[in-house]
């Protein structure tokens, strides 16, 4: 049986669990029609198109102090608010500490962003196939 995000959420502290209840939910509005998947394992929520990591667009990494959205191929995007963190030549992160975070502007436009990269990336992986 898979993990859900609820059981996954149990475990940890509420002030946790609530902020990533808000950042699930600003994760689903900000992506239409996304699918979220509970790792088996880590403590992360991808939300994607598709499966694996080729459909993942971002994921909420949860932990016992905070919760983070991590943006697949983050060091590709224009962060002029400088949120982005993380050491990974390809993926950064952006630490959240309180619900008020998702409703900086800045939040919401890296995960758009982040949104276009994959858009643009899937449209060129069928040209390419199709060639």
């Amino acid at each position: 049986m898979s993990r859900t995000a609820e059981t996954l959420l149990a475990k940890y502290p509420a002030e946790v669990r609530a902020l990533a209840t808000a950042a699930r939910a600003a994760l689903a509005k900000w992506l239409p029609k996304s699918e979220q998947e509970v790792d088996s394992s880590a403590p992360v929520i991808g939300f994607g198109y598709g499966p694996g990591y080729k459909g993942l667009v971002c994921t909420l990494i949860i932990s016992k102090t905070g919760v983070k959205i991590g943006l697949g191929r983050g060091s590709e995007l224009a962060d002029p608010a400088g949120l982005l963190a993380g050491s990974g030549k390809v993926h950064k992160h952006i630490q959240l500490r309180s619900p008020s975070d998702l409703r900086n502007p800045a939040v919401r436009a890296l995960v758009k962003a982040a949104h276009a990269g994959w858009k643009q990336r899937t449209a060129a992986a069928r040209t390419t196939h199709k060639n």
